[in-house]
């Protein structure tokens, strides 16, 4: 894959993990937003529609939302007489998205390597696209911002439909993911003590993941001399 800019410095995976929280609650929950640090904790150890699934503690998560302030994708917001802090995101304004790319780009950094067809289906209530060209030219318009969003991956050995993947990792990241290798497990320079447990969280996480395909594999080969 050829070397990409990005659209802004590199995201780690918890930064990225975190956003697309605030922006898929954002659609789906409209009532509960802005939202509570328990509640994008919880929204990003969520099983259902994550990949990879996560364990992140809450006091990561706090200076994970502290160091997208200062890059001014997120923002905290205190009501008159509130006890609870909450938070929502600036993604919209950070790249000018409109809610069909926001969706897209969301799903994208919740669950990793999708095609268009797969994109459609898992966007649809944060936002209804009729058609897959319709997803296809958000797509683009994602691929041709400068510097890009999203990038369109090369067709895998026996596929015929592309898989895209987005950018805020980086374009080194997204390589890395697309020859098979998982998600980073580099702390970012300058990581709490917090942050460093955390990463290795995600590692135990993602190993016992791959340890279960494994497994389940091993079982479907061993039943066919059963």
């Amino acid at each position: 894959m050829s070397e990409l800019e990005v659209a802004t410095e590199e995201l780690d995976p918890f930064e990225i993990r975190v956003l697309a929280v605030l922006a898929e609650k954002e659609a789906l929950t409209p009532d509960n937003y802005p939202l509570s640090l328990n509640a994008i904790t919880n929204g990003c150890n969520q099983l259902s529609s994550r990949d990879p699934v996560m364990q992140i503690a809450e006091d990561t998560v706090a200076d994970v939302l502290a160091r997208l302030a200062e890059r001014r994708l997120a923002n905290a917001v205190t009501a008159a007489g509130a006890r609870v802090t909450k938070y929502e995101h600036r993604m919209r304004i950070k790249w000018t998205l409109e809610q069909d790319k926001l969706a897209i780009l969301t799903v994208l950094m919740l669950r990793g390597h999708q095609t268009a067809g797969e994109i459609r289906t898992r966007t649809g209530r944060m936002h209804e696209f009729k058609s897959v060209a319709d997803v296809e030219a958000g797509l683009q318009f994602l691929i041709d911002k400068y510097p890009p969003l999203v990038a369109k991956l090369a067709l895998a050995p026996g596929t015929k439909e592309p898989r895209y993947g987005q950018l805020l990792g980086g374009a080194a990241e997204l390589a890395r993911e697309e020859a098979g290798y998982g998600t980073s497990t580099v702390v970012p320079g300058g990581a709490s003590r917090g942050d460093r447990v955390a990463q290795l969280e995600l590692e135990v996480q993602q190993l016992r993941t791959e340890f279960a395909a494994l497994t389940a594999q091993f079982e479907e080969f061993r039943k066919q001399f059963d």
